[in-house]
């Protein structure tokens, strides 16, 4: 049994104080999950950047390749550079989509149970 329970005619301060904690605890996660977004976000930025680096990389090499008599050596690096191209598409899909879809639900209940704690606490 919560103190509210076992005495009806409770404090009403002591409930606001309640309310009032879990405001500020839902506030500090939203605060905390916009952080991380924010650096999975800028992560991606880095990601993407690099991605278009190494493309345009690729393109310079396979140019060379087929000027170049000696072909093992410019292999070697398309083949590493086709490795981290792949590496960076699949960290490019799973970091940033799946994220936004649960932070979108994340925020959208968060903002209806805020709602309803202003509705009461204005009621």
């Amino acid at each position: 049994m919560t103190s509210n329970e076992s005495h009806p005619n409770s404090d009403p301060l002591e409930t606001e104080t309640d309310l009032d904690s879990n405001v500020e605890k839902i506030l500090a996660e939203v605060g905390n999950s916009l952080t991380e977004l924010g650096s999975r976000y800028e992560q991606v930025k880095q990601d993407w950047h690099r991605y278009t680096e190494l493309q345009q990389h690729q393109e310079e090499l396979e140019a060379k390749k087929t000027h170049n008599p000696e072909k093992d050596p410019i292999k070697t690096e398309l083949k590493h550079l086709l490795q981290e191209l792949e590496e960076l598409e699949i960290n490019l899909e799973s970091v940033l989509l799946p994220d936004l879809f649960w932070q979108a639900v994340r925020f959208g209940g968060l903002g209806i149970v805020i709602g309803w704690l202003l509705k009461s606490l204005a009621s």
